[in-house]
């Protein structure tokens, strides 16, 4: 067993490389792990600044001077994110409000066709069941829409949190934008001058990687704007928050086209009942998740890794429990980064031919 050990080791950890490799590896896992809440201004600006770069290049081919390629991208930005933050935040927030203060309506007036289902089948649903279920699911729900219904920025850490995202954020993407090449070149002063597979895994992972963040950014506008067109032409309650809740699906794939059916078709039941409106809302809704995995997935990612659906699932369960939010949206391409490493990884084999060794 030992001699088994020590073979593996020598095998895949004697190249210099990918010594240096490990030690990236090991150490930006443990600065996200300790430090990753109190980086977070940080990392946002960073993430932020990597979807922007890509605007940026652009531009730059068509031989736009750098600067004024960083103003052009940063000014749009922020004209977004002022339009986000007044026109959009408030009638989210709006609609949020509203939603919750009518679920427990919706609650009662489902009440009929859940005891139905006690009457219809009552070897499967009984009654005392059935309102077991309806009396702890409106105390939940109440008790979350008083949570959200009461929040408010009114503590001072919120404020200073708030105050942190919107001044410091937007400062730190400037900045990482504007003296991108002077930073690279003030980090790699850091890293040994052989580092051939990092350079290597870095280059095939910022290909992926922006790929498919950029791409998924994209779905999710297209998604959520196809959503909000469709939901306001069949005239149904609450387009916006719904149509907002179906473009951020897309972030969790298969698992989060599945749940948000639920909400569209509640508020569809309850708005009409089961009628010809609701029918044609859930034809349109499941018409537009299939063109949007069979259609526009494959055109948005056509230049992305393929990963297997059980590899994207177990990414999505382990990343997202480790960072959360983040974890789950760069599930896919941190999946990507480990396939990566383990197609470039360097074995004692391919060391001793590059190094003529026998």
């Amino acid at each position: 067993m030992f001699d088994f050990i020590r073979s593996w080791y020598r095998r895949y950890f004697t190249d210099p490389q990918a010594a240096l490799l490990v030690v990236l590896l090991v150490l930006s896992s443990v600065v996200l792990l300790t430090m990753g809440k109190m980086l977070a201004p940080l990392l946002a600006a960073l993430i932020i600044a990597y979807l922007l770069e890509g605007l940026v290049s652009k531009l730059e081919k068509r031989k736009v001077p750098r600067l004024l390629a960083v103003n052009i991208v940063f000014i749009l930005f922020i004209t977004v994110m002022l339009y986000l933050l007044f026109g959009l935040l408030p009638l989210i927030s709006k609609q949020v409000s509203e939603f919750f203060q009518e679920l427990p309506d919706m609650i009662n007036n489902g009440k009929g066709l859940l005891l139905q289902l006690a009457e219809k089948y009552p070897e499967i649903f009984s009654e005392e069941y059935i309102r077991q279920i309806i009396a702890t699911t409106r105390e939940g729900v109440s008790g979350f829409g008083r949570n959200v219904l009461s929040f408010s920025l009114g503590s001072i850490p919120a404020i200073i949190t708030v105050l942190v995202y919107v001044v410091l954020v937007p400062l730190m993407i400037f900045f990482f934008l504007k003296d991108k090449v002077m930073m690279i070149e003030w980090i790699g002063r850091f890293l040994p001058k052989d580092r051939q597979l990092v350079n290597e895994v870095w280059s095939e992972m910022d290909a992926q990687m922006g790929n498919y963040v950029r791409g998924k950014v994209n779905e999710i506008i297209i998604v959520g704007a196809v959503s909000y067109i469709l939901f306001i032409v069949l005239n149904l309650n609450y387009a916006p928050l719904l149509a907002l809740v179906v473009g951020l699906s897309v972030l969790i794939p298969y698992i989060g086209a599945a749940v948000v059916t639920l909400p569209v078709a509640l508020v569809g039941y309850f708005q009409w009942g089961f009628t010809g409106d609701f029918v044609w809302l859930m034809v349109s809704y499941l018409v537009l998740q299939f063109l949007d995995g069979n259609v526009l997935v494959p055109i948005l990612f056509s230049e992305a890794v393929n990963l297997h659906p059980v590899a994207i699932i177990a990414a999505i369960l382990v990343f997202g429990g480790l960072w959360g939010f983040w974890g789950v949206f760069f599930a896919i391409p941190l999946a990507t980064l480990v396939k990566a490493l383990i197609n470039v990884w360097p074995t004692q084999e391919e060391h001793a031919i590059e190094t003529g060794e026998t």
